[in-house]
């Protein structure tokens, strides 16, 4: 178990390392932390929870209107994004990220972590 804890960190930690990304965490799909490396830790597990209510809430709305399953969900603030991707049926990850940030550096990297977490988690 220690390893596995130690990959979702290493994980984390390099998604962190992309440009402009302020922070990265792992959550189950019930909005549970997994994990996280982010800076303010003060408002992680409510952060997590409205992630996947978020991300499930765009799944139903998707498949209610035949148009699948959302690949993310990205939210753009004045100050920010905030990028939530499915990582299999038992986890999800968000990343926070500032609104000059590459966007499409970060969906490559987001969507192969995804890959990365689901097999970890298995």
């Amino acid at each position: 178990m220690a390893d596995t804890i130690d990959m979702v960190d290493k994980l984390l930690a390099d998604l962190k390392n992309i440009g402009g990304v302020e922070a990265s965490i792992a959550a189950s799909r019930d909005g549970l932390l997994i994990r996280a490396n982010m800076p303010k830790e003060k408002f992680l597990a409510s952060l997590a929870a409205m992630s996947a209510t978020m991300l499930g809430a765009a799944e139903t709305a998707t498949t209610q209107v035949e148009k699948g399953l959302p690949t993310r969900v990205i939210v753009e603030s004045e100050y920010g994004r905030l990028i939530i991707v499915g990582a299999g049926p038992k986890a999800l990850l968000i990343i926070l990220a500032n609104s000059n940030s590459s966007l499409g550096l970060i969906l490559i990297e987001l969507d192969k972590s995804a890959k990365k977490l689901k097999e970890l988690l298995k």
